[in-house]
């Protein structure tokens, strides 16, 4: 008979040791894999390709920077003819019309004569009857002191020598005589003479048309110099040597004006001739007024003549300015600095002080000489980025 006891006990015991060997397998099997295991090598990582920059080497030095600025050409001189006196205009000269030239003294229109010359020989007439009434009032006069002289006494009366009536009748010759000078004078103006030498610029007064003292006759403005009031901002008069103060001609700077006229730019040299008395009260700018003399005359050039009404671009000599240094606009960045490269190859940040900045260059203060400025700034540059130099811009120092 089977012992089914002592075969329960060794099957159980094989499987106790089945997993018992199976498991110590697996536990080995994991030393193995995790000991076993090659270590770990680091990865080299390639180095970033640092951005390519062209630098420009500062060399400050004097720098004389021009101002733009620009303006209307205006005449020194213009005024309003109005006729002195009243009368229909009768003549008008060739000269008497829009855009024409006339020199100082030239007839431009006259008005009718007949009234005033019957008021002239009126004046005429009172001026003959007093002068009679003052001949016979001396006459009188004698008269009346030989009586008294007659009667034995040294001292007359006046009203019996007839002082006071001799003196009313020289008043009155006077007066007489101021009224043929005025007369006169009216038949003088009733001829109408340009002031000066200039251009009829617009007519309001024709032939045949009647005119009272005070009625507009023509606008009329000087030829032989015209104005640009040019504005100036409060940095731009930093860069200029303006007097403030009443001085010489000699002292102001000068200024070549520019216009585009007939399809071609034309240039024509001026000189700064004055200041305005105060200062704009809305803009807050000073204006500089530009002088041209005898923009009208022709010098054999095509060159057209500085009509006023005609826009300029103004260019002013600038003074001397130490310590500046001439920059492409490329290499100012919007808050006024710009980037400079250190001993380390890096990027490195600079205020600046900008003093002027035109569309393609700007001129700047606060850098010194040597120093690696960056020509073209770019959305890859920053302060402290590695850089590789790949030329150098020359510059006008």
């Amino acid at each position: 008979m089977i012992d089914t006891r002592a075969t329960g006990s060794r099957m159980t015991r094989r499987r106790l040791f089945g997993s018992v060997f199976f498991t110590g397998a697996g536990l080995a099997l994991c030393f193995l894999v995790l000991v076993g295991k090659p270590a770990t090598q680091p990865t080299q990582l390639p180095e970033p390709r640092r951005p390519l920059v062209e630098i420009i080497v500062a060399e400050p030095s004097e720098h004389n920077i021009a101002v733009r600025t620009q303006g209307t050409v205006e005449p020194v001189r213009r005024v309003v003819l109005v006729a002195q006196v009243s009368g229909k205009v009768e003549t008008v000269s060739d000269r008497f019309l829009d855009g024409r030239f006339f020199k100082a003294g030239d007839i431009l229109l006259e008005l009718e004569k007949a009234d005033h010359q019957f008021t002239i020989a009126r004046a005429e007439a009172q001026e003959a009857a007093a002068a009679q009434r003052v001949a016979e009032e001396r006459g009188r006069n004698l008269q009346a002191q030989r009586e008294w002289r007659d009667l034995g006494t040294s001292e007359a009366n006046d009203l019996f020598l007839r002082k006071p009536q001799l003196r009313a009748a020289e008043a009155s010759l006077v007066a007489a005589k101021a009224d043929v000078a005025a007369a006169k004078l009216a038949l003088e103006r009733t001829t109408v003479r340009a002031p000066f030498d200039g251009r009829l610029e617009k007519k309001s007064a024709d032939l045949g048309q009647f005119v009272a003292p005070g009625t507009a006759l023509a606008h009329v403005y000087a030829t032989d110099r015209v104005e640009i009031h040019l504005p100036i901002s409060d940095s731009q008069l930093a860069l200029l040597e303006l007097p403030l103060f009443e001085t010489t001609l000699e002292a102001y700077p000068e200024v070549v004006l520019s216009a585009r006229f007939g399809g071609e730019r034309w240039q024509w040299q001026g000189q700064i001739a004055r200041v305005e008395a105060s200062i704009d009260r809305d803009s807050r700018v000073t204006f500089a007024i530009a002088e041209v003399s005898d923009p009208f005359v022709n010098s054999g050039s095509r060159r057209p003549p500085l009509t006023p009404g005609l826009f300029v671009e103004a260019s002013i000599s600038g003074k001397p300015i130490q310590q500046a240094v001439e920059l492409p606009a490329t290499a100012l960045r919007g808050d006024n600095t710009v980037l400079w490269v250190n001993e380390n190859s890096r990027l490195e940040r600079l205020s600046v002080e900008l003093l002027r900045r035109e569309q393609d260059r700007v001129w700047v203060r606060g850098v010194a000489a040597g120093v690696q400025i960056v020509a073209e700034q770019s959305s890859l540059l920053a302060s402290g980025s590695a850089i590789e130099v790949t030329a150098m811009r020359p510059t006008s120092g």
